[in-house]
């Protein structure tokens, strides 16, 4: 397990200045980073590839992986639906990804060195942020990170891979998927993911429809660039602006919705052949809110306590955005 402390407010570098009756705030919690599942899913993989019988695989990696896991392996996997089978299935669809992936899960904890700066400019933005603890696991390739509560959770067996890792025995469209998100760089870019998702553990309320899952997605892309001084290296990002007509045009048609398929977490399924547009709609919505905003601070505070079970509260941040209007 690795702590990574967050940075001193400016007023403790100044506390010298101070007389010296003068208290120095308080630093602030630190962060904790957990990584011991990763080594424990290594032990429980080496096990159950040691044995053809079924029935002893799942007894195997429930016992040495899923009982034995962290409090970030349980949300882990409530959070993206894993069962021991899960896992299991995707142990036996494609060895050649796991063994190849294996030794680049061991860098992930030094990819996070940048997060604690990240983490000091958004409590300078947003005082009010709560802790989270920061979880590396690994899942079944269904989710390079997420959050559930005040968890953090970053899947390593896809945050950590890169064009080296075999995916050769998946079918073709995971391939496509895979090499296009390797081609993003993930591991250089895990402390914005980590910054992502940290965003999500201050937000509230289930999102109803298509639109509220896309400004929850875009304020914490917002928020995270407001932090770490850059977007991901996704093709949504650089494919949204040059195509924000055609995609405000259909995103409209089908934002009341409850369905994301055609817009989020689809890889490029869709009509434009490009994954996860609605990223960029709820980012575009956000910044051009945030732009109008006479009160900057204001703006960074409302759009973190936007309560998505309210639609009401939800379309009148996308009205007040002016986004549909241009």
């Amino acid at each position: 397990m690795r702590i990574i402390l967050s940075a001193v407010s400016a007023l403790v570098l100044l506390a010298t200045a101070l007389p010296a009756t003068a208290q120095a705030p308080a630093s602030p919690s630190a962060v904790r980073v957990t990584d011991d599942d990763v080594a424990r899913f290594w032990i429980a993989y080496d096990a159950v590839r040691a044995t053809q019988d079924p029935t002893e695989q799942r007894d195997l990696f429930q016992r040495l992986y899923i009982d034995q896991g962290t409090p970030g392996l349980a949300a882990f996997m409530e959070a993206k639906g894993y069962t021991a089978d899960t896992y299991l299935n995707a142990i036996r669809a494609y060895p050649k990804y796991w063994d190849t992936v294996r030794p680049r899960t061991a860098l992930a904890a030094g990819a996070l060195d940048r997060l604690e700066g990240h983490l000091a400019r958004m409590r300078a933005l947003y005082p009010d942020l709560r802790p989270a603890g920061v979880y590396f696991e690994i899942g079944a390739l269904r989710s390079a990170g997420t959050a559930l509560g005040d968890k953090v959770l970053i899947g390593v067996e896809m945050a950590a891979g890169d064009d080296s890792v075999d995916v050769s025995q998946m079918p073709p469209g995971l391939q496509r998927f895979f090499g296009t998100y390797f081609a993003s760089r993930p591991l250089d870019n895990l402390d914005l993911l980590a910054t992502h998702e940290f965003v999500h553990t201050q937000q509230n309320g289930e999102r109803q429809t298509l639109l509220g899952q896309a400004v929850y997605e875009g304020v914490a892309d917002f928020v995270a660039e407001k932090a770490a001084g850059r977007l991901p290296d996704l093709p949504y990002v650089a494919y949204g602006p040059a195509n924000d007509a055609t995609i405000k045009a259909a995103f409209h048609k089908d934002m009341m919705e409850n369905d994301y398929s055609g817009w989020l977490y689809n890889g490029m399924n869709n009509a434009f052949g490009v994954a996860d547009l609605g990223y960029y709609v709820g980012y575009a919505i956000t910044r051009r809110y945030y732009e109008r905003a006479a009160d900057k601070a204001l703006a960074i505070k409302t759009m973190l306590e936007l309560d998505y079970a309210d639609q009401a509260a939800v379309q009148a941040f996308v009205d007040a955005s002016g986004y549909f209007d241009e």
